[in-house]
This record gives structure tokens, sequence and C-alpha cells, in this order.
């Protein structure tokens, strides 16, 4: 347990209890409705930029103002996010030469590789390879993977996560078990980029990575998305993408290197990056460049005396689409990731509606291409409706607990706001209890859309049920978890089931409303914990408001 959570938990068991918002009907025929009906096959999997968009946020938009919303952005539902879709043609190889033999990696058996550059033609031709381990850049921790090396015009093969990811405590130089920022793909690509790396492959592990290979492929198969800007991206590198452990094993092998000892090696400080003498990268796809607009949906309650400082509920509309098939079936419906999360913030709208007009305002944003990577978020925060500084905080709703009430909440990244305070006050209402997050390196905290908000100041809270079921205990609870991950996640069998149990959305989304509500009613300002990384900005964001 990371000391900033343990302690803000200890203050807790001594402060005097703050009134709690009385505990909210929450209507659970709008949740299955609304998880049933955006999770059909007839919406096409959600995908942005698609003909399906039109019918999800027309279809968001209208339950929203049904819920008693106003339209959140100058009278209209919807804030445009310039989106460019970027199809690269499939099928292509990644050719390893110049080794003791060469190496063929198939598409989407050994690779699966894409360009953020908006460009018709993409080609890598007689690249040198070079392994970077974890191919971190952190200065103030005393690490860079990158010393010494010139990689420009290369290509950089990077292992997943951090190099202390093994360690079973959360003591180490980037947090130990837990995942920083430094571990996850986007910055790995972005700083192969900032090195001027012309491809960089990621070497898939599926304990690290936090799920099988086969997730990678369905993530990121066809269309790919990114922002509409000046400059087309020419400043990333050519390519990105991952490549299974095997693949890597065997252009290693081709190099004369010893995959598991290099490896090892790259888990210690002062680890230098290893260039693959003599190896060259040699691979090539053309790609068709589309451009348009997506939308976040934003809704709004009024706040009755404070109407200019902002509470915000966020969850993301979209899902992937069509995907890789499986049994003959290629919808992603997405019904519990993240179907379920519209429908939370529509139940939770018709809550506030049914209590009362709150005295801050309130905000209802479902934002758009959070599986490309946080775009609709990011686009929103860089871009608010609402400034920063005036938003109090937040709660981020990524996929309910359909499988029954846990007696456990986890908080994910803890030990980082208040607004964990406010959550330890809603669960011992609700008679549960907070518990310290079992699986930090998968880094979750920064894989959903509050950390878009985070990263510019803004307190954001994102929890889940743990594991522990009134219904089974630990064992079921982790059973049926893996179970989801194994063979539902990001995949065609994320599909709506009339059986699940509700019991455990329905506890959720009470927290979810105590914590907004006391934030609605009340003048206080959580802020971030003094060490937290985002204090420094929120400090500055709010003396400059």
């Amino acid at each position: 347990m990371r000391f900033a959570f343990a302690a803000s938990l200890l203050a807790l068991a001594t402060a005097a209890p703050a009134a709690q918002p009385a505990a909210p009907a929450i209507n659970v025929e709008t949740l299955k409705d609304i998880t049933r009906t955006l999770s059909d096959d007839s919406f096409q999997g959600r995908a942005p930029a698609t003909p399906a968009e039109d019918k999800t946020v027309a279809f968001i938009s209208d339950r929203f103002a049904k819920a008693g919303l106003k339209p959140g952005n100058k009278g209209g539902w919807y804030q445009d996010v310039p989106l460019v879709e970027l199809t690269p043609t499939p099928g292509f190889a990644i050719g390893i030469t110049g080794g003791k033999a060469p190496v063929n990696l198939a598409y989407k058996t050994d690779h699966m590789t894409w360009s953020y550059q908006v460009a018709p033609k993409i080609n890598v031709a007689n690249s040198d390879v070079v392994f970077v381990g974890y191919g971190i850049n952190a200065p103030e921790r005393g690490w860079n993977d990158y010393a010494g090396l010139n990689v420009r015009g290369k290509t950089v093969l990077i292992l997943v996560n951090d190099p202390d990811w093994k360690t079973q405590t959360l003591d180490g130089p980037f947090g130990g078990r837990a995942m920083t920022y430094y571990g996850r793909w986007d910055y790995k690509y972005a700083e192969a980029a900032r090195q001027g790396a012309a491809a960089a492959l990621i070497i898939h592990d599926t304990e690290p990575a936090a799920y099988g290979f086969n997730v990678v492929v369905s993530s990121n198969v066809g269309s790919q998305l990114g922002f509409d800007e000046p400059g087309n991206h020419m400043d990333q590198s050519k390519a990105v993408g991952w490549i299974t452990n095997d693949g890597a094993r065997q252009i290693f092998a081709s190099a004369g290197q010893d995959f598991d000892k290099l490896v090892a090696s790259a888990g210690q400080k002062g680890f230098k990056g290893v260039p693959f003498t003599g190896l060259k990268a040699n691979f090539s796809f053309d790609q068709a460049i589309r451009r348009q607009k997506s939308k976040n949906v934003v809704g709004i309650i009024p706040g009755k005396t404070r109407p200019d400082e902002y509470i915000l509920y966020s969850a993301h509309w979209d899902h992937l689409g069509i995907c890789e098939p499986v049994a003959g079936d290629n919808i992603c419906n997405g019904a519990v990731d993240n179907a379920s999360g519209i429908a939370a913030l529509t139940a939770l709208a018709e809550a506030y509606r049914a209590a009362g007009q709150p005295e801050r305002s309130v905000i209802f944003l479902a934002v758009t291409a959070e599986e490309s990577g946080l775009l609709g978020s990011e686009y929103y925060a860089a871009n608010p409706i609402y400034p920063l500084a005036q938003t109090v905080g937040g709660v981020n709703i990524d996929s309910l607990n359909v499988i029954g009430k846990a007696k456990d909440v986890v908080v994910v990244g803890p030990g980082k706001s208040e607004l964990e305070d406010y959550l330890k006050r809603a669960a011992t209402t609700e008679g549960r209890v907070l518990v310290p997050e079992p699986t930090p390196e998968k880094g979750f905290y920064y894989r959903s859309d509050h950390f878009s908000f985070a990263r510019l100041g803004v307190p954001m809270i994102y929890f889940e049920s743990g594991d522990d079921l009134v219904n089974g205990g630990t064992a079921r609870g982790k059973a049926l978890a893996e179970d989801y991950i194994t063979n539902r996640y990001h995949g065609p069998k994320d599909e709506y089931d009339p059986n699940w149990d509700w019991s455990g959305a329905v506890s959720d989304l009470k927290l979810f409303y105590a914590i907004g509500r006391e934030l609605a009613d009340s003048d206080k300002w959580p802020n971030w914990y003094p060490d937290a990384e985002f204090r420094a900005i929120r400090d500055k964001s709010r003396a400059g408001k």
C-alpha cells in the first residue's frame, strides 16, 4: 500500500464524518435498456467516424434529454473532435535481414503495425535494428535507455511496462509493481519519435502487458484514429506496433543475442541499449486517409447558487466497431466496455433530477475515441467548454460491474487525491471497504479518460468493484474477472447478457452519485495530495483562474 493512500485512510479514521447525500434510487431498467441498445449489432460496435457514430450520439443525446439534462455546449449537445482516419493495407510482413538467418514476421500472427503519419505510403527500408530496453528517458529518475545511442532512422525494439514490474512491492525506481506512465505503449512510441526512430516495435508479453496478443490484434486491426492537426504528424515515427515474444526471440537469435539475458539486464539501472549490428528491417504499406469530425456528447445540470463551478462525470461511448472475427462474429459490441458506462451516466442524471437542483453545475460528458488513445477526453481537456480551473473535480466511469455486489472497492491509482476521502465516506455508508489496487502493474490509471483531466490538474477519481463478491467471495470474483479479460475484453463476445446481476452496478452507482453530489452541494475544492504528480499543475491553474 502506498504511504499516501495509507495516510489518507488513517486521517479519515480520526476525522469527523461529513454528512452523506441521501442514497439515490438507481433505475436498473435504464441501465439494462441503454446497455442493451448501444451494444446491439445494429450499432456496429460504435466505432468513431463511421456511420454508426451518428446513430450512437443521437441516441445518447436523446436519453440525456429525457433524463433531464440540458445541452452542454452553448445550446447544443455536441463538441466536434477533428480526427483523421488512417487505414493501412493489411497483410504486409516485416522482414529482418543481415543476421544469422532471415526473419519474416507475418501480419497479425507475428506483428501488428500501423502508422500515425498522415501519408499515403509508409516505407521503412534498410533500417538498422536496436534494442533499447524499456525505451525510457526519465532524467528525474536517473534513467535513460537511449543514452549514447543514435537511433535516428532506425527500428527500435522495446519492452512493455516498467523495468521493475516484476517487483512484488511498490518500492523501486518506477514504483515497483505499480506501472508508471513510462510503462505505457503510448509513452514508448512518443519517446521513440522524439529520439528520431523510423519504427518502434514493442515486444509483447502477456503478464506485463495485461492482455494477450489477441487483444493487440483486435484493438489495432483496421483503421487507426488520431487528431487532425497541422503537420500531419510527420514528427512521429513512420511505423509503430507490436511483435510477439516468439518473433522477438527470432530477431535476437538472428543477431546472435541472448534474449533472456538482455531482457534481464534491461531491468537494471545503467543499462545501455544494444545495436544489433548488421540487422536491417524492411517493410512498407499503403494507407487510405480520411478526415472526419467525431463528437463528444455534453449534457449539464446548471447549478443553483454557483453555476460557474463544475462537477464532471465522464464515460466513453466508443468501442472497436468491426473487428477480428471470433466464431464468425466480427462486431465488437462493447457492452460492458463501455455501453454500461453511458448507461451509468444517464441513470446518474435521472438520480440528480429526482434529488433536485445542485448548488454547483454538474457536467455529463460522453467522450469519443477512448479506444484510440483517450482522444475525445484529451480534446475536451485541451479545449474545455467549461474552464478546467473552475472544474472542482470528477468521476470517470469505464465499465460497470455486472457480476454481483462486491464487499470491496478498488481505487485505481491510489494515494493521489483528496477525492479518496469522499469515496471512503461513501463506501462506509454503503457498508463497503476500500482495498489497494490488486494489479497495479497493469497501469489502469493511465488507460481511461480521467487521465486526460488529471494530467492537466483536475482532481479525478476512477474506481471499481473489487473481487470479493457477496455471492462467492474472492475466488468467484477473480475467476469471473479473468474470464472477461481472456474471452470477452476487446472482442466480439463482450455482448449484453439478460442474466447479468446488476446489484454490483447499483452499489457502485450509489458511490458515484455520493461523491459528485457531496461536491456539487458544497463549497470545498479538493486537491491532489502534496506528493501527487498533478498537484503543482492544479495549484497553478487555481491561482490563475
